[in-house]
């Protein structure tokens, strides 16, 4: 015999009021099933779905303003050396008495001592926006008194 026909000689040889109970246990373990397996998933991400939305808007929002400042920064003129040359030097007044420059080609080293953090913050974006002048490299270290010592050398044929 089959296993089809064995169960359907089982099926008859138990009582009506036993077939209704395993026929609404089947419902039921049916009900879980599609539950656990089709509607709770979907419900989790519907519920989900509105702080998602929220934090994708914010990222997409976010990546606007970075294209934004992009353009801003490629719409800039392109300076010549000279040009860059003049506006380093001018923005290094920022840096006070503690710092002095000296000049190569297309690069321009700056020497610190005792530089704020604060100062150098302000002048490195100055020297960015103004000179298109981008550090190559950077020896800082930090002084006991909490201001900066070291070099830091710039390429003055930057893009902005």
């Amino acid at each position: 015999m089959t296993l089809l026909a064995t169960l359907q000689k089982r099926w008859h040889s138990v009582s009506p009021r036993e077939q209704r109970l395993l026929l609404l246990a089947g419902v039921l373990v049916g009900l879980a099933l599609l539950w656990w397996l089709a509607l709770a998933p979907a419900l989790a991400v519907l519920k989900a779905a509105p702080a998602q939305h929220r934090a994708l808007d914010a990222q997409l929002q976010h990546m606007q303003r970075l294209q934004a400042q992009a353009k801003a920064l490629q719409a800039q003129p392109v300076l010549s050396s000279e040009q860059a040359r003049q506006a380093l030097e001018s923005a290094l007044k920022v840096l006070g008495s503690g710092a002095q420059m000296s000049w190569q080609i297309d690069r321009a080293t700056v020497t610190l001592k005792a530089v704020s953090a604060s100062a150098l913050a302000q002048w490195l974006a100055t020297v960015r926006q103004n000179a298109h002048a981008a550090p190559l490299e950077a020896h800082l270290v930090r002084n006991p008194a909490g201001s900066w010592d070291g070099t830091l050398a710039l390429n003055l044929g930057a893009r902005p």
